[in-house]
């Protein structure tokens, strides 16, 4: 059993520069590019459909310790309590709400990607089933208000607790009833890097549209489709969204470094401690230190963390803008990432769908999308219209990266969950919705049934 681990003996940050060489020391050469999945469930009491609690027989505590021991899960707590578990690279952690986290480890090609998939799928499952226990695919918790949520004994989030609402009136339905799926990828150089980064958070409200899963909540229609974007839009403006410096010409490590040492921090973490930061910035912390303490680059790595753009720079690139959607399409989101950024000539025929785009029609297009899902347009442009010549670039891609499987001679087959919804131009929370004024006639019962992993 393993507590998480202490700062001390990390190097010191004492220039810039050192935080530049940190983003380029994830450069890796393309036959070592891997892409992770990571994808959050929303849990409820399969009888009463009421939230789990944290503590007790059928809780988000049996679960985790249920799948330590059927898996062979390494257990990692923090004060006492079991807040994750490890093993082979992956990890499954808890969010603020107690939706369970699957962090995939990174794996070379989608056939691998969605065997853990399932397996882990599996094992939740037999673990969850027994406890009376189900997960559900959606974006948003479709009954219960915020106020009805349990709160999870990770230090980290009793700081983001108190200091998200004082910037979004939304940043406590984002940490407790929200649910997403997104992909890890990596970058061979600088230009690599921002290639990458610029199409990815181009084309982001073009996959999030077709992703879209969070049309109903507190037992009825939100007025979204995608009601998750929308939060997360009024979540914290200073770190989440769109970045506009990373569409101009020069964009690169440093200019991310720069926006990031500006970016509040929330915390710092000393001897197994979240320690508030009151709102000072890391280059504040590295000019004139905090209590006494001096930042390294564990607290660096600790803070970019803590950064929710559209697309997030670490040693790798992380594609955050989706919601979680049922089992069949979990797969084909990082299988579109990849055959968009890890071939050449798609990203290049990705980032020319928008290219021309100004930064008011990107930001428009994230909020008409919340709002309609694959029907948004925005000055005249039908999103579904992108969506469909996305999904085919990213389908050559795959056929030109050509990873083939056990039965497939490359990853495109994942794509093919997609097609049902570019074909009837719905996005899943679209599909919901009709259900719901249709043939489910408002029964939260069937749409359980429908949602459910």
């Amino acid at each position: 059993m393993s507590e998480v681990a202490s700062h001390r003996g990390s190097q010191l940050v004492e220039s810039e520069a050192q935080l530049v060489e940190f983003m380029a020391s994830g450069e890796k050469p393309s036959a070592e590019w891997r892409v992770g999945t990571e994808h959050e469930k929303i849990g409820l009491l399969a009888e009463s459909l009421r939230p789990i609690p944290y503590e007790g027989s059928r809780s988000i505590h049996a679960v985790l310790e249920g799948i330590a021991r059927a898996d062979g899960w390494e257990r990692i707590t923090e004060g006492g309590f079991l807040i994750a578990l490890a093993k082979g690279g992956a990890s499954i952690t808890l969010e603020p709400g107690g939706q369970l986290e699957l962090s995939g480890a990174p794996l070379r090609t989608i056939h691998e990607t969605c065997h853990e998939f399932h397996s882990h799928l599996d094992c939740v499952r037999r673990v969850s089933g027994p406890l009376g226990i189900l997960w559900l695919s959606l974006g948003i918790n479709p009954i219960h208000e915020v106020d009805e949520i349990p709160r999870m004994p990770k230090g980290r989030y009793e700081v983001m607790r108190r200091y998200l609402p004082t910037q979004g009136e939304l940043a406590l339905h984002m940490m407790h009833l929200t649910a997403t799926v997104q992909a890890n990828l990596d970058y061979a150089s600088e230009a690599d890097m921002a290639s990458k980064m610029r199409t990815a958070m181009g084309i982001s409200p073009i996959v999030s549209a077709i992703f879209a899963n969070s049309s109903l909540s507190e037992g009825k229609p939100n007025g979204f489709i995608s009601r998750r974007m929308h939060i997360w839009r009024h979540t914290d403006p200073g770190r989440c969204g769109l970045l506009p410096f990373v569409f101009e010409a020069d964009f690169g490590y440093a200019q991310y470094v720069e926006w990031a040492l500006d970016v509040p921090m929330f915390f710092v973490y000393r001897d197994g401690h979240y320690l508030p930061s009151h709102g000072a910035s890391f280059r504040h912390f590295m000019e004139r230190g905090m209590d006494g303490q001096r930042p390294t680059q564990d607290d660096w790595e600790l803070h970019l963390t803590t950064l929710f753009p559209e697309v997030r720079l670490k040693r790798f690139l992380e594609v955050r803008g989706t919601d979680a959607v049922p089992a069949g399409l979990i797969c084909a989101l990082p299988a579109l990432w990849k055959g968009v950024l890890y071939d050449e000539e798609a990203c290049s025929a990705a980032w020319a769908l928008v290219a021309e785009r100004s930064f008011a029609w990107r930001e428009a297009a994230l909020e008409e999308v919340a709002r309609q899902g694959l029907a948004a347009e925005v000055e005249g442009v039908k999103i579904l219209g992108l969506a469909r010549e996305l999904v085919a670039i990213a389908r050559e891609g795959l056929r030109r990266i050509g990873h083939a499987g056990q039965r497939d001679p490359d990853e495109t087959g994942y794509l093919d969950p997609i097609d049902p919804f570019l074909e009837a131009g719905r996005s899943p929370g679209r599909e919901i919705l009709e259900h719901w004024e249709g043939a489910w006639s408002h029964s939260m019962p069937r749409l359980i049934e429908y949602a459910r992993y």
